[in-house]
């Protein structure tokens, strides 16, 4: 099951910071994320039932907007 925390550390992990490093709010394209690392962390997700596209998390690449989503409170369904 994911969590908030665990997405944060996946995140972070991915983009070579300490989770505390990662804020809410961040931009995750600007804290240099990429395609690729969206690609493997939508599979990831999807494998452990997340309802989640490349497109969601491409159009709003922060933490907060990408939990709403896997988390089931943000927009509409992948």
């Amino acid at each position: 099951m994911l969590t908030l925390d665990a997405v944060r550390a996946q995140l972070a992990e991915r983009l070579y910071l300490e989770p505390g490093e990662l804020t809410d709010d961040a931009d995750l394209f600007a804290e240099g994320l990429d395609s690729v690392t969206i690609v493997d962390l939508v599979e990831e997700w999807r494998e452990g039932g997340a309802a989640v596209s490349f497109a969601d998390l491409a159009e709003q690449p922060t933490l907060r907007a990408w939990w709403d989503l896997l988390s089931g409170t943000g927009a509409e369904d992948a």
